[in-house]
């Protein structure tokens, strides 16, 4: 049985709709990354999950129990926003509090006064500061249980946010893009930290972002939304490399893949430029192809070795590699490259220069988007003979 499964969640707000069947499932201490362009639905779908909003149809189920219907309150799911939604008038150490007294306080134990002169509110309320002391240890926030909101930075907000939410021992844990408030080393860092964290407390995570390299480097699986639909959840190697969809491909990666359009031939070979790709596809002659393949799969070709003739239009220096985008001279289609520093030396705006295919990074899709499956080998259009043809 999962930890967490969704199951064909649909939501409209004003007859438009956001969500349309999203369905998946988490197993026990499973990290997943939503990913997808803003409005496709990620945040809905999590607000849905945490009980601030409902579908209008589906099922949300935890450890077996349908939970629905339940309050928010009631579900038992830690929740980390954007914002970090943390109390401005309360410290540190109140604001990681409140969920435990919520929960185990009555309501005049929670009162400041009233409470500390309680005896069995006494006990619970000394509790309360022994895990709120803990869980400030292990984030390395214990120097500042004391200080508000206002007097932390962002990073350290953060913190007290992710200690809030994994205080109260929850059975799912939400993060609403918990790092976009961050600066660029920060984030990064960061990004370690709650991996760490997710270990440790060993419960389902469902993790929402816009940024892909954050959804790539941190979560056992990617799921991919687009539309309001849930086009791809697999692997961060497999949802890159063998992408299910042409949206899928073009989401991820960066720069992003390339893509270009062509027909299938009247022997049912796709051509691209001076380049033929085989074997044949099962397609009638005239029918729509993408063409797609990474930039980390092209490379220079010597003149006159059957590659792809392409104008440099632009040049990127990145450091550890240089981003060359061209366009073809064959048909009208953009092409980036990326390349090795020392491969650049002597290109220049303007320049000419042929593009070699890693064959086997080839993938075509059909006029839907939806991924043909075939194995592609390439050769020059000018020799008589098809590779499995």
């Amino acid at each position: 049985m999962s930890a967490f499964s969704l199951r064909d969640i649909n939501k409209s707000f004003a007859g438009n709709s956001i969500l349309k069947g999203v369905s998946l499932e988490a197993e026990p201490g499973e990290f997943i990354a939503l990913v997808g362009p803003s409005g496709c639905g990620k945040s809905t779908l999590l607000r849905i999950v945490a009980g601030l909003d409902h579908a209008d149809r589906g099922e949300i189920i935890i450890g077996g129990d349908d939970v629905s219907a339940l309050a928010a309150s009631d579900r038992n799911i830690a929740m980390v926003f954007q914002s970090y939604a943390l109390y401005p008038h309360l410290t540190a150490g109140q604001n990681i509090a409140v969920p435990l007294a919520m929960r185990r306080l009555s309501t005049a134990g929670r009162l400041p006064l009233v409470g500390s002169m309680l005896s069995g509110q006494r006990q619970i309320r000394a509790d309360i500061q022994r895990q709120v002391r803990e869980m400030a240890a292990s984030l390395k926030i214990g120097h500042l249980l004391d200080r508000k909101p206002g007097q932390m930075s962002g990073g350290q907000r953060q913190r007290v946010a992710l200690a809030r939410a994994m205080v109260r021992q929850p059975r799912v844990f939400l993060m609403d893009e918990p790092l976009s408030n961050l600066d660029a080393n920060l984030r990064v860092h960061a990004r370690g930290e709650i991996v760490d964290l997710h270990r440790k407390a060993g419960v389902p995570t469902l993790y929402v972002t816009h940024d892909q390299s954050e959804a790539l480097s941190m979560a056992d699986r990617v799921a991919v939304m687009i539309g309001g639909r849930l086009l791809q959840l697999d692997s961060p190697r497999t949802i890159y490399d063998d992408p299910v969809h042409l949206e899928v491909a073009k989401f991820l990666g960066q720069p992003r893949i390339n893509v270009l359009s062509t027909v299938v031939d009247d022997q049912g070979l796709v051509q691209a430029g001076d380049i033929r790709l085989s074997p044949r596809l099962a397609l009638a002659s005239g029918t729509p192809v993408s063409v797609a393949f990474r930039p980390e799969f092209v490379t220079l070709a010597p003149a006159g070795e059957g590659g792809l003739p392409a104008r440099i239009e632009r040049l990127e220096f990145l450091g550890s590699e240089v981003v060359v985008f061209t366009r073809l001279a064959a048909m009208d289609g953009i092409v980036v490259a990326k390349i090795a520093p020392a491969e650049a030396i002597g290109l220049a705006i303007g320049g000419r220069i042929d593009l070699r295919l890693d064959p086997a990074a080839i993938l075509l899709f059909d006029a839907d988007g939806d991924r043909l499956a075939a194995s592609i080998a390439t050769v020059s259009a000018r020799e008589p003979e098809v590779v499995n043809g």
